[in-house]
C-alpha cells in the first residue's frame, strides 16, 4: 500500500479539501525577493557588499533574468541596495529617515482622498509632538539648547518672508525633534511635517500669524532651557491647536457650467 494516499472506506465519498482560500499564484521576482531579503538581514551580505551577479542569481535560483532584475529593483525602492550600471546591486546602510521615507508617497496619496485622515494625523502629530517636547525639556544638553537658540534667531529673522518663515518653522520644530537622540522621534516628526505642509493653505491665514507662531516657539524654547516639560507641553498644545487650521485638504476646482446653446 502507498502510504502517500488514504484509501477512501466502501460507502463513503472522499471529503473535499476545500477552506476556502484558493492558492495564490505568485511572481517568481517575489519568490527571489524572498530569498535574497533574509540573506541580507543576516548579515550575509554587509553594508557595502556587492549582491551576486544578475548571472549568478540566475543559476543558484533557477530562474530568468526578468524575475532578477525585478527583484533588485524592488530592493532598490526599498532603499536597501543602490544599483550602478556596470558595477551591481551594492547593500545600502538603512536609517530610521530612509524607512519612513519610503511610505511618504503612499501616506500623501492617502491622505489626499480623505479629510478625516488628514485630522487623524493632526492629532497623532499633537500627542506625538507633546511627548518630543517633554523629553528634549527634560534632557536638553547647553550644546542643544544653543543649537536650538540658533533656529530660533533664523526663524525670528524670516518674520517678513511667508515662505522662509515656514522652511524654519519646520526647523526649529525638527531641532526639538533632533535633542531627544531617538532617531525614531526625527524620522516620524520629519515626515509628518512634511506630509502636512502639503495640505498647508495660505488663504486659511489670519492677520499676525506669524507673529503669534513665533512668540508661540520663543516660549517653547525659553520652557526647554529651563528644563519646565510641563510647560513646554502646555505652550506646544495651544500652538498646534491654533497651527493646525492652516492645514486642509486641496479642494477640486468646480467644473465649468454647460454651455447651453441657444435656440433660433
Amino acid at each position: 500500500m502507498n502510504d502517500d494516499y488514504v484509501r477512501t472506506p466502501p460507502g463513503r465519498q472522499p471529503t473535499p479539501v476545500t477552506d476556502g482560500l484558493p492558492i495564490a499564484r505568485r511572481k517568481l521576482s517575489h519568490e527571489v525577493l524572498d530569498r535574497l531579503l533574509p540573506r541580507i538581514r543576516s548579515g550575509e551580505f554587509p553594508v557595502g557588499s556587492l549582491l551576486p551577479s544578475e548571472r549568478d542569481i540566475m543559476a543558484n535560483l533557477g530562474v530568468g533574468r526578468p524575475a532578477v532584475r525585478e527583484a533588485l529593483q524592488t530592493l532598490e525602492r526599498m532603499g536597501v541596495v543602490g544599483i550602478v550600471h556596470g558595477e551591481g546591486a551594492r547593500v545600502l546602510p538603512l536609517s530610521a529617515n530612509t524607512v519612513i521615507s519610503q511610505i511618504s508617497d503612499a501616506a500623501m496619496h492617502l491622505l489626499s482622498g480623505s479629510s478625516d485622515l488628514l485630522e487623524q494625523l493632526k492629532e497623532a502629530r499633537l500627542q506625538f509632538e507633546v511627548a518630543m517636547i517633554r523629553t528634549a525639556a527634560q534632557r536638553a544638553t547647553p550644546e542643544q539648547i544653543e543649537h536650538l537658540r540658533a533656529l530660533l534667531e533664523d526663524h525670528k529673522s524670516s518674520l517678513e518672508d511667508s515662505q522662509r518663515f515656514l522652511v524654519t518653522d519646520m526647523a526649529f520644530h525638527r531641532g526639538i525633534a533632533e535633542i531627544s537622540g531617538n532617531a525614531i522621534y526625527k524620522a516620524v516628526s520629519q515626515a509628518m511635517l512634511e506630509w502636512l505642509e502639503q495640505f498647508h493653505h495660505e488663504a486659511v491665514r489670519a492677520p499676525g500669524a506669524e507673529k503669534t507662531s513665533l512668540n508661540e516657539h520663543i516660549k517653547m524654547f525659553k520652557c526647554i532651557e529651563a528644563h519646565d516639560p510641563d510647560g513646554a507641553a502646555k505652550t506646544l498644545i495651544a500652538h498646534l491647536k491654533r497651527a493646525n487650521k492652516h492645514y486642509a485638504p486641496h479642494t477640486e476646482p468646480k467644473a465649468a457650467a454647460p454651455v447651453r446653446r441657444r435656440t433660433k
